[in-house]
């Protein structure tokens, strides 16, 4: 059984567990399914919305698609959430990424 496969029933055992919302996201992501991802980082998003790194990513995959302003305005909110929830970690590294696409 895959990893996808595992995480996928994983999902359907427990729907609302952002934890593996996201994770099946990043296996999109590194499977090249940037848009499949994106519908993933957004249900974890709608679990949790204080997820930082689902922002991240997200973006990641909005730019890997040609999308850089809706990575921006994902970026954006993402760093406005770890600014609110005094994540220094996330702040640092979605500025980053944001400064990246200025």
């Amino acid at each position: 059984m895959s990893r996808m496969e595992k995480l996928t029933k994983l999902f359907e055992v427990d729907p609302s567990d952002a934890d593996v919302a996201y994770m099946i996201a990043q296996e999109h992501a590194k499977a090249g399914e940037h848009e499949e991802a994106q519908a993933w980082d957004d249900k974890c998003l709608a679990l949790d919305g204080s997820y930082h790194y689902a922002y991240f990513h997200k973006a990641r995959s909005q730019q890997a698609d040609g999308d850089d302003e809706g990575a921006r305005s994902t970026l954006e909110t993402g760093l406005g959430v770890a600014t609110r929830d005094q994540n220094a970690k996330a702040m640092s590294e979605i500025s980053s990424f944001l400064g990246e696409l200025a």
